[in-house]
């Protein structure tokens, strides 16, 4: 699969390294939110930066500078974003995160 940012330029393709930097967008009450936790619980994931956008509205605000909207779940990886709860599990299988 090949995802492309909201701006159409950047391919969220590249694997994970140390020197990534995931971080996921949520908010608790979102259920494909908690579809994501629960996968990475599960799966034992852990590295990823946790950025709750209801409890912290800075970190909404950042979610829409860096995609242009504020949907969630959200995972940024060296500031490209991927949207989708089932897409960002697949990404997490895909690149051994899991």
């Amino acid at each position: 699969m090949n995802w492309v940012s909201t701006m159409g330029i950047t391919p969220f393709t590249e694997k994970v390294s140390p020197m990534n930097h995931l971080i996921l967008y949520y908010f608790s009450e979102c259920p494909y939110c908690q579809r994501v936790l629960r996968f990475m619980e599960t799966n034992g994931i852990q590295g990823i930066e946790r950025r709750d956008t209801h409890a912290n509205p800075a970190y909404r605000d950042e979610l829409i500078q860096i995609g242009g909207k504020s949907q969630v779940p959200c995972l940024v990886n060296n500031g490209v974003p991927l949207y989708e709860s089932l897409d960002i599990i697949e990404w997490l299988k895909q690149n051994r995160v899991a």
